[in-house]
């Protein structure tokens, strides 16, 4: 028999019972030579069903989910199997989700299904908002009448993040320390005093810039490789809010879009780590920047919740449904390759480290608001 799921946004639902899954595995086990060549090599490997459930995992993968607490891993489904956030936002499971229409993972596996080898890129967002990048491959084969896929996976997380940092870190760094450099060099050459000052507070908040940004990469691999300590201490928020104001209404990337605090934005009181929370805040702002509508207001927010204090970046313009979808995936952005990683730190920093909820809302009639609620 199959279990009859029905509930899909996309790919089809229905699963094997425990029965036809050690049906499916006997087969799989029972046929040597093809187990001595997934144990033999170094990739993780995984053997599908045609509803794509796991009927076989070589060790290197079995050895990879028990850090995720999964064992054992037969009847579930690639995306489960990792913890993927959007595994998990529909009944029926990995796959289902509308967010899943653009997942590299299912996508490949679909491919397969219709008889083409495929491979492609996956990004995975978990439940405990750890990232993973995945190059994955899916090859069909047909062992006893029964349709299988071959599932391989690379984890290339270390190789996307040292592009990244080669491809936009490294790059953004050298153009700020050249125009540092290149007012640094002028000041000989001038003789008003009130040109100078000028000059030199550009060359200050220039500098100040950079050294916020050199940090923020560090505590985002300290954040990755669980090694952030959050600095705890009580804080009121119309003063950050207002920091946040000042310092944004002039930043390099605002080209005369107005930043405000929302008239009905309430001054409250939560434990939290101030540094950390501006740089949630500043990222949410600068998304809000760099959306091409000119003029476009930024509202700043905090409102108290019965449980919660949320503070909310709200400006009015919309987010294409097929973008929301992918929004908090590392490197995922619309701004160009190697960049995204300003959204995926709003939810690792916000929930991993703050305990906080990350998200956002966007419609065309009311616009895109990301909030993060943090725990009274």
């Amino acid at each position: 028999m199959i279990e009859n799921y029905t509930l899909t946004s996309y790919a089809p639902a229905m699963r094997y019972t425990n029965g036809q899954l050690e049906n499916q595995s006997r087969i799989i086990l029972d046929n040597k030579q093809l187990i001595s060549f997934v144990e033999s090599i170094s990739q993780m490997v995984l053997i599908l069903n045609s509803h794509r459930q796991v009927v076989y995992s070589n060790n290197s993968y079995r050895s990879f989910v028990k850090q995720l607490n999964h064992d054992p891993i037969l009847g579930k489904r690639p995306g489960e199997t990792f913890n993927c956030a959007n595994a998990f936002k529909s009944a029926s499971g990995c796959g289902t989700s509308d967010a899943c229409k653009t997942c590299g993972a299912v996508n490949a596996i679909l491919d397969s299904q219709k008889g083409k080898r495929s491979t492609k890129q996956c990004q995975i967002l978990t439940t405990s908002n750890d990232a993973l990048d995945l190059e994955v491959t899916a090859t069909p084969f047909v062992l006893e009448d029964t349709h299988f896929t071959i599932f391989s996976i690379n984890d290339i997380s270390a190789e996307n993040r040292r592009k990244s940092l080669e491809r936009v870190f490294i790059h953004d760094i050298l153009n700020s320390a050249g125009a540092i450099s290149g007012l640094s060099s002028i000041i000989s050459e001038m003789e008003d005093i009130n040109e100078i000052r000028d000059l030199a507070k550009t060359i200050e908040d220039a500098s100040r810039s950079l050294i916020e940004e050199i940090q923020a990469q560090r505590e985002l691999g300290a954040a990755e490789r669980g090694e952030l300590q959050p600095q705890i201490t009580e804080i009121d928020s119309a003063p950050v809010l207002i920091e946040l104001q000042k310092a944004y209404a002039k930043h390099e990337l605002n080209f005369g879009k107005p930043i405000a605090i929302g008239n009905n934005s309430k001054n409250c009181s939560v434990a939290t780590d101030r540094v950390q929370l501006k740089r949630i805040m500043g990222n949410m702002i600068k998304n809000a920047i760099e959306i091409n509508v000119p003029g476009d207001l930024i509202t700043l927010h905090c409102t108290p919740t019965e449980n919660a204090v949320e503070f909310s970046v709200h400006n009015k313009s919309y987010i294409p449904q097929h973008v929301q979808n992918q929004l908090f995936k590392r490197f995922y952005s619309t701004k160009g390759k190697g960049r995204g990683l300003g959204t995926y730190s709003m939810k690792l920093l916000g929930e991993k480290y703050l305990n906080g909820k990350v998200g956002f809302t966007s419609t065309k009639e009311n616009g895109t608001t990301f909030y993060i609620q943090l725990p009274k």
